[in-house]
């Protein structure tokens, strides 16, 4: 990738204090589970947290969320207001059931639209769900939006690390400051109170460390997380007292740390 003459104009978020991309090298790894987990988390010691979702050809906030269906704009206003976070998604444009298809420019003029045409209104966290991969969805945000800083969410699997990896490099490149590695799925707790390391473990350590940035968590495997995405209740707003939803309201605390840091500082070069 080379950099362009002229850096484009960012988008000036004056009332937004910081705007955090949830990024993943490859899909399945739970990213949008983790924004939407994240941006409640947040909400719980801060009151004003927007989660916009930037995958234009497959959203998932809206189920996450619970919005069913098209919103009709006339009687209300864009973002959304659920669980006490601000809501975006292409999702709340069109059906479901219709397939986005659309060109880099489309996407592009989409994003930059949620983000400069809504009235977001003041707020402290702007959580934004990247989709899987580095392509023009990506590229637009991290050009265009003031990040603060990215969190890169991966599996402990070798395939996701990988993936995760080239997203770290995407981001060291176009010079936004990455808060740091979360692992998703980490482990899962049998009835008896055992750890079962399902996918392997101390993948997301041992990328974080090698990369040189913070190792911000391990979130457990609990088959609560998919049936409350599902039914629209994420589970840091339905069950605040597991271990999952705990797992969420650390990893919050932790991004909180990182960026009272003010990450300014260009990020060394990789070695791997």
């Amino acid at each position: 990738m080379h950099s362009h003459g002229g850096t484009p104009q960012k988008i000036a978020l004056p009332h937004i204090k910081s705007v955090i991309a949830v990024a993943s090298g490859k899909g399945g790894v739970g990213k949008s589970t983790v924004a939407a987990n994240l941006a409640l988390a947040l909400a719980r010691e801060s009151t004003r947290v927007g989660l916009m979702d930037a995958d234009i050809y497959g959203p998932s906030v809206p189920i996450m969320m619970g919005v069913k269906g098209v919103i009709d704009q006339q009687t209300t206003p864009l973002p959304l207001d659920v669980y006490g976070l601000k809501l975006m998604s292409i999702g709340f444009l069109v059906p479901a059931t219709q397939a986005v298809i659309w060109r880099g420019p489309m996407v592009d003029r989409a994003i930059r639209q949620f983000l400069s045409d809504l009235d977001w209104g003041p707020l402290d966290y702007l959580v934004i769900d990247l989709p899987p991969g580095t392509g023009d969805a990506q590229l637009t945000l991290t050009q265009n939006a003031p990040l603060s800083g990215a969190v890169i969410v991966t599996t402990p699997q070798d395939v996701a690390l990988i993936d995760a990896r080239k997203g770290l490099e995407m981001f060291r490149q176009v010079r936004v400051p990455v808060l740091g590695i979360v692992e998703n799925m980490s482990y899962f707790t049998g009835p008896d109170g055992q750890r079962i390391n399902i996918f392997g473990h101390g993948g997301g350590k041992k990328l974080a460390s090698e990369a040189g940035v913070p190792f911000l968590g391990e979130i457990p495997i609990d088959p609560r997380v998919t049936e409350c995405g599902d039914n629209g209740d994420p589970i840091v707003h339905k069950y605040p007292d597991s271990p999952v939803a705990q797992a969420y309201i650390t990893l919050a605390a932790t991004v909180r740390n990182e960026l009272s840091k003010g990450h300014g500082e260009e990020l060394p070069e990789m070695q791997f």
